[in-house]
């Protein structure tokens, strides 16, 4: 009687286990479906003419490759360490692109080696003086903070576009430059290339799941059939 409550509980158990990991299995496979229709969307965008970012509407912008035209604003520059390229260490610049409306674009304006470390930066990787076009590809940051840091810090290890103290309103998107007209005569900063989308971890995720699954079940059978050979003993 006692070895067959401790079957019943052994496939209780492992029914629970695996419904759990089954159902968490295909949490992940729904997860997978969304963000591959996410990228397909962002690789439509992507494809499409670039669009004047002064005018556009800023929910259309994450993905989108943009113009627009302004001056750089060298003294709210700020300098996002820790990024390579080609597997050397160093940092991005961003600075801020002034409108004629007197709004502004945050421009990831490309690499500079790790000696350059603190804005505004000079020589030949400083933002040119006078009015620019720009072309890029416009990125959603990684936040946007309600109650920004007061003062905004000058040296940063993510793009966060809640910035306090600035003299105009910055777009909710930063774009990743590609040309700029004139062009830095130096060729530094360097324009880096933009992210590309992938399925994340989710597939691997769920194949996990479902292998627990199974593992359970195969545990709960192997128990099984052992306390049947006891009992035959």
């Amino acid at each position: 009687m006692r070895i067959r409550a401790r079957q019943v509980a052994l496939v209780v158990i492992a029914v629970l286990i695996a419904g759990v990991c089954v159902r968490l299995g295909f949490w992940q496979l729904d997860r997978l479906h969304g963000r591959r229709d996410i990228n397909a969307m962002l690789a439509a965008r992507g494809a499409l003419p670039a669009v004047d970012l002064a005018t556009a509407d800023p929910a259309s912008l994450p993905y989108a490759h943009v113009t627009v035209t302004g001056t750089y604003d060298p003294v709210h520059e700020i300098v996002l360490s820790g990024r390579g390229y080609r597997d050397v260490a160093g940092n991005h610049v961003l600075t801020p692109l002034v409108l004629a409306d007197r709004s502004a674009v945050m421009v990831d304006r490309g690499w500079v080696p790790l000696d350059v470390a603190s804005p505004p930066v000079t020589g030949a990787a400083a933002a040119p003086d006078g009015p620019v076009t720009i072309a890029g590809l416009a990125l959603s940051p990684d936040s946007i903070s309600a109650t920004p840091t007061s003062p905004a810090p000058s040296v940063v290890t993510r793009i966060d576009l809640g910035i306090a103290g600035l003299p105009y309103r910055l777009a909710p998107v930063y774009v990743l430059l590609e040309t700029q007209n004139p062009p830095q005569a130096s060729g530094s900063p360097i324009p880096v290339a933009g992210p590309t989308p992938n399925d994340g971890p989710h597939l691997s995720y769920a194949l996990q799941w479902f292998a627990f699954a199974t593992i359970a079940v195969l545990g709960c059978v192997a128990l099984l059939r052992r306390d049947r050979r006891s009992v035959g003993e």
